[in-house]
């Protein structure tokens, strides 16, 4: 059962030695990410699931406890595992060849080591951008079966369409949609969140949407509340960060 959620954004400028000089533009976002996993870890949960978009050509990979990433491909000699610890030296090596985390679960694990995360094992999956609604819904029901006591770590960007500048350029459709969502998330509205459209959300370059319903599905009946802790589009992409209780 799903005892608790957090939902952040997954931009690789998160990570301030990705960021560099521009670090600090996203210090709130930064903090609020790092509230919400205090959230989850109040909660006490038996597992730690982290979701985030990830390119195909699988629906949903899974990744296991220690599974390693790294930041290399953005210039930045970092890499991370995701087991709430800085990466060490040989974690890089002992690789399997395919096995590295997509860049939003590489996110998540630097998240989880800011924060020492300890307070239970974790998980990860990779969900296909885009997926159907339905596998999605239906991946969320099948990770919360069962009576061990699960949090959600949910990655993912809104519209990249926000602005001239953005990496989707201007749709006029995208402010509204990303306003739609970040009510969902603060009424924890799972109604809302399941109905999102599709075909939208793809052409808002809206890479959150199929992990926010992969959320839905996992908390239907869970009746959980919700808060949003951050909203911004700083470069033109929505960044949202909530928490769920």
């Amino acid at each position: 059962m799903l005892v608790s959620a957090a939902v952040c954004p997954c931009p690789p400028l998160l990570v301030p030695a990705v960021a560099a000089g521009a670090a600090a533009e996203l210090d709130a976002a930064r903090d609020a990410c790092a509230d919400a996993l205090g959230v989850l870890a109040a909660s006490r949960p038996d597992r730690l699931i982290v979701v985030g978009p990830a390119p195909g050509p699988r629906d949903v990979r899974a990744y296991p406890q220690g599974a390693y990433g790294s930041f290399r491909g953005y210039g930045v000699d970092l890499d991370v595992t995701l087991d709430g610890t800085p990466a060490g030296p040989g974690d890089r090596d002992a690789r399997s060849p395919g096995d590295e985390l997509p860049t939003s679960l590489a996110v998540a694990a630097w998240l989880l080591a800011q924060v020492a995360w300890s307070a239970s094992p974790i998980q990860a999956l990779g969900v296909r951008e885009p997926l159907d609604a339905e596998r999605c819904i239906k991946t969320g029901r099948d990770v919360t079966t069962g009576d061990d006591r699960v949090a959600l770590l949910v990655m993912g960007d809104a519209s990249a369409c926000r602005t001239l500048k953005a990496p989707g350029y201007l749709d006029e459709r995208a402010a509204a949609f990303d306003a739609e969502v970040a009510r969902a998330l603060a009424t924890a509205d799972v109604a809302a969140l399941a109905g999102l459209d599709e075909t939208l959300a793809t052409d808002l370059k809206a890479a959150g949407r199929p992990c926010w319903q992969v959320l839905a599905g996992a908390a239907e009946g869970a009746g959980l509340n919700g808060a949003l802790l951050y909203e911004d589009a700083p470069y033109g992409v929505g960044y949202l960060v909530a928490a769920w209780s």
